[in-house]
């Protein structure tokens, strides 16, 4: 069975239910057919009994005659050799008979289906066979009466044993003959109608797997010019719905396979991207650490404390950049879950810009906030948003100028309070943008406004609690970033 194809299966299953269906069909035509002509014979004979009574009288007040009733019978029987004829007394006990010596098997028959006849049932009426204790015959009765009262009856059994004999062979040929001609032909031309029709339905299944085949041979590009394809109307039977499923399905694979592809790439530009901050902090290190050690002798005390500053300079840029790479990375992976709860993102602000406070003001920078009264509670991780919050101020800072502002909006809009974040630098080049939150942007000795791992951290953030950040377009102001948090 596993060697055979869809339609050799479909074929060999409607084969076994066709040959089945015509040996069911067979056995109820021959039943059929023999119950009509035994109701038949049942009929034309039903009086026959009735006759044989009235013409040869067989009980009289003195009994039973057994020598002419024997006479009797056997005429009959000779005359007739289908019937059988039996005398009954009014229990049903046989009292006369014409059969050969051992043939008789019962001593009493049913008086049930006698009554059932005398009362006009329904034809075939079967009663007990006196020679045979495991089938019924179709028989013709009559009473027998003295002085008004039933005394006996006259039990004929239509066709008997040399009936039976005779029939049966004949019967039997004929509807062996009959039966298996009509299931050849019934086989024949419904293996020949359902071979055609299981071609016909299994079609769109063969197309479907050699268009399968063929996706699997050939690649993604197979798979991706199979997407694109303008595809079918689909029809309502199982195999058009199938096969407008895979398309579908198809068409989410080549998608899935371009997301993968353009993230494989940033992957590799995000790599070489923190291999370069990572290469140029480094290289400072090492070649002052050097330094250090080649000419420590000959360097003045004011050289030797200036190098040693820029060295530490570069080794807390490095770890700052590292710790940046490994928050990210349990961001992504979903190491972080937010702990959400209620608080005051108005609050959570003052406390921010207080971290900042020094750095402003060694700066000559002011801070300013524009906070809308009557902001509600948020619900979100009160730490995680400290981390936005101070990674944006921390990136206003270092690009606004001396002198600058930056500034600080909160209002409440719908069911979330939007947080806007301006400076007033020289803003973010045009070509920078468009990867601002997909990685850390280096273009040559290009002025990196941009946050870096900074600002795909806080785009990570948000995304954890069903936001995102935007970079608005200000014309009078350096950098405008925006965002939202869910209102408690």
């Amino acid at each position: 069975m596993k060697n055979l194809t869809l339609t050799q299966r479909l074929t060999l299953v409607f084969a076994l239910l066709l040959l089945i269906c015509c040996s069911i069909s067979g056995v109820l035509q021959v039943r059929s057919s023999t119950q009509y002509s035994q109701a038949v014979i049942q009929r034309l004979s039903a009086n026959l009994a009735l006759h044989i009574a009235t013409s040869n009288p067989l009980l009289s007040p003195k009994g039973w005659d057994d020598s002419s009733v024997h006479t009797l019978f056997d005429r009959l029987m000779a005359v007739n050799p289908s019937v059988e004829v039996y005398l009954l007394d009014k229990e049903g006990n046989i009292v006369g008979n014409a059969a050969p010596p051992g043939r008789l098997k019962r001593q009493k028959v049913d008086l049930s289906p006698i009554q059932a006849l005398l009362d006009g049932a329904k034809m075939p009426i079967y009663g007990d066979d006196p020679r045979n204790l495991h089938s019924g015959k179709v028989f013709s009765v009559a009473p027998l009466k003295v002085n008004g009262e039933i005394e006996g009856y006259l039990y004929v059994v239509l066709l008997g044993e040399d009936y039976d004999a005779l029939a049966n062979n004949a019967q039997m040929n004929s509807a062996l003959y009959s039966a298996l001609w009509s299931m050849g032909l019934v086989v024949l031309f419904g293996l020949l109608a359902g071979a055609f029709a299981f071609r016909w339905v299994t079609r769109p299944i063969r197309h479907l797997t050699q268009q399968v085949s063929e996706l699997d041979s050939d690649g993604i590009a197979a798979l991706q010019a199979y997407a694109h394809n303008t595809p079918d109307s689909p029809g309502r039977d199982e195999v058009s719905q199938l096969q407008h499923a895979f398309r579908r399905m198809a068409q989410r694979i080549a998608e899935q396979w371009q997301t993968l592809s353009q993230q494989d790439q940033q992957r590799r530009e995000f790599i070489a991207n923190i291999s370069h901050d990572l290469r140029t902090p480094l290289t400072s290190l090492h070649g002052y650490l050097e330094t250090l050690s080649v000419k420590s002798a000959s360097l003045t005390e004011n050289d030797r404390q200036r190098y040693l500053e820029i060295a530490l300079a570069q080794s807390r840029k490095v770890g700052r950049l590292a710790q940046e790479l490994f928050e990210l990375a349990r961001l992504e992976y979903g190491v972080v879950k937010p702990q959400k709860e209620p608080f005051s993102l108005s609050e959570l602000v003052q406390d921010v810009f207080q971290k900042f406070e020094l750095a402003a003001e060694a700066r000559q920078q002011q801070l300013h906030t524009d906070i809308q009264p009557g902001i509600p509670l948020v619900n979100a991780d009160l730490s995680m948003m400290e981390r936005v919050l101070t990674n944006l101020l921390d990136n206003a800072i270092r690009h606004t100028p001396q002198g600058g502002e930056i500034m600080v909006r909160l209002w409440a809009q719908g069911n979330k309070v939007l947080v806007q974040v301006n400076d007033s630098g020289p803003g973010i080049p045009q070509e920078l943008r468009a990867d601002l939150f997909v990685r850390p942007s280096i273009l040559n000795n290009a002025r990196r406004h941009a946050g870096g791992l900074g600002l795909m951290i806080v785009r990570r953030i948000l995304q954890l609690h069903d936001s995102d950040i935007t970079l608005v377009e200000q014309t009078h102001l350096g950098a405008c970033f925006r965002f939202s948090v869910p209102v408690y």
